[in-house]
């Protein structure tokens, strides 16, 4: 692996039960990349984004981020060396507000014992304090200041994708792995998201991202690699990509001659 790769996918399969749902993948993304990762219903994405994020050991091959495998890491471990990752399916607790949320991403932060807790001493309070000006700066970041008291059940979906998105970098992620970040978006949202997802590339955040949405992924992203039935269709350049005819009949849906 050369020293202008973040994060090296290296031959991994994964099997659920004899069920292979991933075979021998291997990329790379580079640091500062927006890397985009398509393919069809069931191709293996979701998986392959379990494996980076330490939620899943893949049944073979190696997963190398800034140079140290993440084979056997906790998903905590993964957040702590700088992975940080939002869902297809936004995840939030019903009555907290939309602060609270980021809090929640920050709290790694907050090393009060349970003494100093239940005490409230100054070292407490000044942590409280640092923390609650930290999560309003994410919040400022995403454009949610006008909804940081409002409970999170009461957002519509397209500001709860920034939600998501500002607790994520609570953890003050190098690589940002991104699940549908277009999904449930109206055109304007979209754009809006693809917006922000490429100032906080050019803020130095890596970004690799699944979306379904092909105008969205092929104008935001810099390399698009493909996966279908678990396996690595192809890699490359969006455009490149699209023309790509096996990229074409296996995810486009369109004839080969199109």
């Amino acid at each position: 692996m050369t020293g202008d790769v973040l994060l090296h996918v290296d031959r991994v399969t994964k099997a659920f039960d004899g069920l292979v749902a991933l075979s021998e993948v291997s990329l790379r993304v580079r640091p500062g990349q927006i890397k985009g990762l398509i393919g069809p219903n069931g191709a293996g994405k979701t998986t392959l984004f379990n494996l980076i994020a330490c939620c899943l050991s893949p049944t073979e091959g190696d997963i190398v981020f800034r140079g140290r495998s993440l084979v056997g890491l906790p998903p905590h471990r993964a957040a702590e060396l700088g992975i940080a990752r939002t869902f297809q399916n936004v995840q939030i607790f019903p009555g907290m507000t939309v602060l609270e949320h980021v809090l929640v991403g920050l709290h790694r932060q907050a090393q009060a014992g349970l003494v100093g807790a239940a005490l409230r001493t100054l070292g407490v309070r000044r942590t409280e304090s640092r923390l609650r000006e930290q999560a309003e700066a994410l919040l400022a970041r995403v454009e949610l200041t006008p909804w940081a008291e409002a409970p999170v059940e009461t957002l519509p979906f397209g500001l709860l994708r920034r939600v998501e998105l500002a607790r994520a970098l609570a953890v003050r992620p190098k690589l940002l792995l991104l699940d549908e970040p277009g999904s449930g978006l109206n055109p304007t949202e979209k754009q809006a998201m693809s917006q922000l997802i490429r100032s906080l590339r050019d803020e130095g955040i890596t970004v690799f991202l699944v979306e379904h949405d092909m105008t969205m992924v092929m104008g935001l992203a810099d390399e698009v690699a493909v996966l279908d039935h678990g396996a690595l269709l192809c890699e490359g350049p969006p455009g490149e990509v699209q023309r790509d005819p096996r990229v074409v009949a296996a995810y486009l849906g369109e004839e080969d001659d199109a």
